[in-house]
C-alpha cells in the first residue's frame, strides 16, 4: 500500500489537506479510542486549529481493545486519514494531519501505552470508549466494583486493561516522578460526563492506593464536554464514495454529516488548544447543553432506532419519510423533553428543527440498529431521567413510555415479521435471560423493569408508569410499531 503522505500533492485541489509543517506538532494529547466519532470530530477541530492558527497540539491515538487494524492502516498512510462530510449537494473531503503517534495496547504493549501518557508534554487525555467503557453503573454513575474488567485490573492494577485502571496506572506513575497533573476529558455521551469519569477514577484509585486518590483529586482535572456530530458507520458505498473522491482507497476514512459542536467545561489544569478560535463553547457549566442533546437528539434517535427498526426502517433518514414517525421524534423533543431542560440561551424550537433537518439528510444512512446498540446504557440519560422528571411534576410522558416500550419489544430478539434482531449489549446475556424466563406480555415488562442497573429500584415501584408502560408494550404487541406510532401521533393531533 503507498502511504497517503505520497498521494498529498495529486489529491483533487478541492480536497483540503494539511498544508502546515506536521513535524511542529507536539503529543500534547493523548487520545484513547480512535473510532469514527473522534476522527469525525474532535481531531478535526485540532486538524482547523494546526491549518489556520499554527496550533503546535497534536494526538497520540490509543486503543486498548480491538481496533488493531485502524491503527495498522493509520501507521501504513503516515498516520493521515480522511473525513467526508456528506451533504445532499455533494461532498467535502479533508485530510486530518494531527494525529503524530498511534498505539495500540495489544500490538505495542501496554507499558508503551502508559509511558504515553507519562510524557511531558502530555497535558490532555480525552477519551471515546462509549458509555460501557467507564465500567460504571448507568443508574448511579459510581464505578461498577462487580465489572469484569474492574475486578481484573484490581487485581493487576501494574497491568491493566480498562481505560479507568490504565488512566490511573498512569497518573500514579506521574505522582510517583513528580511531574505535574494532567486534565482527563470525556466526550461521551453521558450527562456530566467528566464527573462520572471523575467518581470512576477516584473510586478505583482509592481501591488501590488513598494517597494516589488524594493527589489526583489536588492535581488532576475531569473537564466535563457535548459533543454532537452524526458519524454513521462505515459501508462499502461510503468507503467506495470516499474512494472516488480520492482516487484511492483510503481504509481509515471516515464521512459524517456537515453539522458539528462542542461544548466543552472550561477547566484544564496544564493548558488546552485554542478550541473556541474553531467554533468549540468554552463554558463553567456544560450540564444543560448536556442534556439538551442527550434528551432531544439522543433520546429521539433511540425512540427512532427502537421503533423504526420494528418498523422496518433500517436508517433514521427511512424514519423520516414516514409523517408519523417525524411528527413523533419532533414532538417528543418539544413535548416531553424540552420541559425538563435547564438550558436558557437556546431556541429549542429552532433546535428541534435543526435536528429534524438533520435527520432527513438523505445522504446520511445511519442505521437504527446502530443506533439501538447499548440500550442498557443509554436509556437512563435520555429517556428515564426525564421520565422521573415527570413524574415528580404530574406531567404525561407518552412519547417517553413507547420509547421505553419500543426498546422493550426490541430486545425481545425477534422482529414483527418472526426474524433475529442481532442485540449488541453489555449486559446482553443478563437481558436475554430475563426475556428467556417471562411470559410475553405483562410478566415481560415486570421482568425488565427488575434490572436496577438500568430502572433503579424507584421505576418499578410507581404503579402509574408501570400500567402506562404495560399498556404501550401491550399496543406493540398488538398492533407492531407503525400502528402504535401512528395512533400517538394522531391523539396528539
Amino acid at each position: 500500500m503507498k502511504k497517503l503522505n505520497e498521494f498529498l500533492a495529486l489529491l483533487p485541489k478541492e480536497i483540503i489537506k494539511p498544508d502546515y509543517d506536521r513535524n511542529n506538532l507536539k503529543t500534547k494529547i493523548v487520545h484513547i479510542g480512535f473510532g469514527a466519532f473522534h476522527r469525525a470530530h474532535q481531531a478535526v477541530y485540532a486538524d482547523q486549529l494546526a491549518a489556520q492558527y499554527n496550533s503546535d497540539w497534536g494526538y497520540c491515538e490509543i486503543n486498548l481493545i480491538g481496533g488493531e487494524k485502524q491503527i495498522s492502516d493509520l501507521h501504513a498512510q503516515d498516520n493521515l486519514y480522511c473525513v467526508a462530510e456528506m451533504s445532499p449537494t455533494g461532498w467535502n473531503t479533508r485530510v486530518v494531519g494531527v494525529v503524530k503517534k498511534a498505539l495500540h495496547a495489544y500490538m505495542d504493549g501496554m507499558n508503551a501505552v502508559v509511558a504515553e501518557l507519562c510524557k511531558e508534554d502530555v497535558a490532555i487525555v480525552s477519551l471515546t470508549i462509549t458509555e460501557k467503557g467507564y465500567c460504571h453503573n448507568p443508574a448511579t454513575g459510581h464505578l461498577n466494583l462487580q465489572h469484569p474488567l474492574i475486578v481484573r485490573d484490581l487485581n493487576n492494577p501494574d497491568a491493566p486493561q480498562s481505560a479507568v485502571g490504565v488512566i490511573v496506572l498512569a497518573l500514579k506513575q506521574r505522582k510517583d516522578k513528580g511531574m505535574r497533573g494532567i486534565s482527563v476529558m470525556s466526550c461521551d455521551n453521558m450527562p456530566e460526563n467528566g464527573h462520572v469519569m471523575r467518581h470512576v477514577v477516584l473510586e478505583y484509585a482509592g481501591q488501590v492506593d488513598a494517597e494516589l486518590a488524594g493527589w489526583i483529586k489536588q492535581h488532576v482535572s475531569f473537564p466535563s464536554t457535548m459533543v454532537d456530530r452524526i458519524v454513521p458507520a462505515m459501508t462499502a458505498e461510503s468507503f467506495g464514495k470516499i474512494d472516488q473522491l480520492l482516487g484511492f482507497h483510503d481504509p481509515v476514512s471516515i464521512a459524517c454529516e456537515p453539522f458539528r459542536q462542542w461544548v466543552i467545561e472550561d477547566d484544564f489544569v496544564a493548558g488546552r488548544p485554542e478550541w473556541e478560535k474553531v467554533g468549540a463553547q468554552l463554558v463553567k457549566n456544560v450540564l444543560p447543553y448536556e442534556e439538551m442533546k442527550l434528551r432531544m437528539l439522543n433520546g429521539s434517535h433511540s425512540f427512532l432506532a427502537y421503533l423504526g427498526y420494528l418498523a422496518g426502517y433500517p436508517h433514521i433518514c427511512d424514519c423520516m419519510q414516514d409523517k408519523s414517525f417525524a411528527s413523533a421524534a419532533r414532538l417528543l423533543m418539544l413535548e416531553e423533553q424540552a420541559p425538563t431542560l435547564s438550558v436558557t440561551d437556546v431556541d429549542l424550537s429552532a433546535y428541534a428543527d435543526s435536528l429534524v433537518h438533520r435527520y432527513e439528510n438523505p445522504e446520511l444512512k445511519h442505521r437504527t440498529w446502530q443506533i439501538a446498540m447499548d440500550g442498557s446504557q443509554k436509556l437512563p440519560q435520555r429517556m428515564l431521567d426525564s421520565i422521573r422528571w415527570h413524574i415528580n411534576h404530574g406531567h404525561s410522558y407518552d412519547f417517553l413510555t413507547l420509547g421505553v416500550a419500543g426498546w422493550m419489544r426490541y430486545v425481545k430478539g425477534v422482529d414483527e415479521k418472526g426474524e433475529a434482531i442481532e442485540i449488541s449489549d453489555p449486559i446482553r446475556d443478563e437481558i436475554a435471560q430475563v426475556v428467556a424466563a417471562s411470559a410475553e406480555g405483562e410478566a415481560r415488562v415486570q421482568a425488565l423493569l427488575s434490572i436496577t442497573s438500568i430502572f433503579g429500584e424507584d421505576l418499578r415501584a410507581n404503579s402509574q408508569f408501570v400500567s402506562q408502560l404495560t399498556a404501550a408494550y401491550l399496543t406493540l404487541l398488538e398492533k407492531g410499531a407503525k400502528a402504535a406510532v401512528n395512533d400517538l401521533v394522531t391523539r396528539y393531533a
